[in-house]
């Protein structure tokens, strides 16, 4: 029997962790949902739901992985067997595949800039050339290639010798460029006005639409019910301390996405751009500012280099949980596992990246392929399986096995494990109904 992989010490474990939570999620769709939603208000409310909502969940899905020392699937078969409770694997495993196909097509996108920014390409016209690159042309399926190719590459290699080295380098160099560019926005003339609006709280902007959004995003950030914790969990030694890990990950998601926001919104005040302009923002509204900007394009590389390192950590870790149960479910060799998979999710792939404009005809239910990967992932899949994984560490795992894994080999903590109870069993799933269901209103 062959020993199974793991991560080789607490950095790694944070590094791997937090790579896999900080994605376009923090860098992108936290800006501007923060932008519609009042500001410092919104960040006030989504630090709030992080703590009872988030970290709770993710903390569930350690245990769950720690205890099972196995994927997704397998983890919830060893720890309930003979229940139907592998299917919240099955959902996190499929979940996984069906954003990683429109991800890495967004990934792509990504790196075309870098490109652009390198060589002073981007256009006066943002909107108009981003439309035409993603809607008329072939090139994004390169790019979605490549960027799969990179993550196949990484995660080929292993846990310890591609997943962890790989976060290792690339989470310091994320957070290097995020304050190069955080220096820089706020030294443009006018800055203040942009940062006052994310520090200072506006009471009288808070409303039920923007506590629910708030909620939706501290859950969707963190890679919260798609697996990827799961198995990550599952490569963390027993003598690892879950509380503090999941403390560090969740500390250092929350950063990234207060940091992206300091290097938007001071610099959208500075050059008089809305900072609440949707979700063009990261391929129209930046790249126009970028080019205002003295020395514009120098920080246009940062940003997308920045922008693809959050992509390529949290594509790593959504292909690693498909990964995983293909080699541990049908004993194949992870090589071989992980070009399979990587070609399957570049098949999906292209038909998510064509929808968008190529082959308009590609729709089901009046929405392009792109659009319905999206929808049923982030308004389907995600808060099911994150509900029923609080439900199961709340209430049928026995609470012995929480408390052990919780504690690592480490002392007792009485109040906070009642704190996490409490959070797991009512305050999460009471909070991931409200989400669901308020995003299936906003959908209909």
């Amino acid at each position: 029997m062959t020993t199974r992989d793991s991560f080789s010490g607490r950095f790694g474990i944070i590094a791997a962790a937090a790579g896999s939570a900080i994605g376009l999620g923090n860098i992108w769709r936290f800006p501007y949902m923060c932008g519609q939603n009042g500001g410092g208000i919104f960040l006030l409310v989504y630090i709030a739901c992080i703590l009872i909502m988030g970290r709770p969940i993710m903390l569930a899905e350690f245990i769950i992985g720690r205890r099972a020392q196995s994927n997704a699937y397998r983890a919830f078969k060893i720890l309930s067997p003979g229940k139907p409770w592998h299917l919240i694997g099955v959902l996190g495993i499929v979940t996984a595949f069906v954003i990683l196909s429109f991800y890495s097509a967004v990934g792509g996108w990504t790196i075309e800039y870098i490109f652009r920014s390198v060589t002073a390409t981007i256009s006066s016209q943002p909107k108009e050339q981003f439309e035409s690159f993603i809607g008329t042309s072939y090139q994004p399926l390169w790019y979605q290639f490549f960027f799969l190719c990179l993550s196949l590459g990484i995660v080929m290699m292993g846990v310890k010798k591609g997943i962890e080295k790989s976060t290792r380098i690339l989470m310091p160099l994320l957070f290097i460029l995020l304050i190069v560019l955080c220096i820089r926005s706020v030294t443009l003339p006018g800055a203040s006005e942009g940062l006052m609006f994310l520090l200072k709280p506006d009471f009288s902007k808070l409303t039920g639409n923007s506590v629910l959004q708030a909620m939706g995003q501290a859950f969707f950030t963190l890679s919260l019910g798609m697996g990827c914790l799961i198995t990550y969990g599952s490569y963390i030694k027993r003598n690892e301390d879950l509380a503090f890990t999941t403390s560090m990950t969740t500390g250092s998601d929350t950063l990234i996405a207060i940091l992206a926001s300091v290097v938007i919104f001071p610099a959208a005040a500075a050059f008089h751009i809305e900072p609440d302009s949707g979700p063009g923002l990261l391929f129209i509204t930046l790249p126009g500012m970028f080019q205002q900007m003295p020395g514009g394009m120098i920080f246009s590389t940062c940003f997308f280099i920045l922008v693809g390192i959050a992509a390529l950590t949290s594509a790593i870790s959504l292909l690693e949980v498909v990964v995983s149960f293909c080699v541990e479910e049908m004993h194949l060799r992870r090589g071989l596992a992980t070009a399979l998979v990587a070609v399957c999710v570049f098949m999906m792939g292209i038909l998510c990246s064509l929808s968008l404009g190529l082959v308009p005809e590609l729709k089901l239910f009046g929405m392009s392929i792109f659009d319905l990967m999206d929808f049923t992932s982030s308004t389907l899949f995600l808060p099911i399986g994150g509900f029923f994984i609080s439900i199961y560490v709340g209430w049928i795992l026995k609470k012995h096995i929480t408390v052990r894994e919780v504690i690592g080999n480490g002392a007792p903590k009485p109040i906070y494990l009642r704190i996490f109870f409490f959070l797991i069993r009512y305050i999460a799933p009471a909070s991931i109904l409200a989400v669901f269901i308020s995003g299936l209103f906003r959908s209909s």
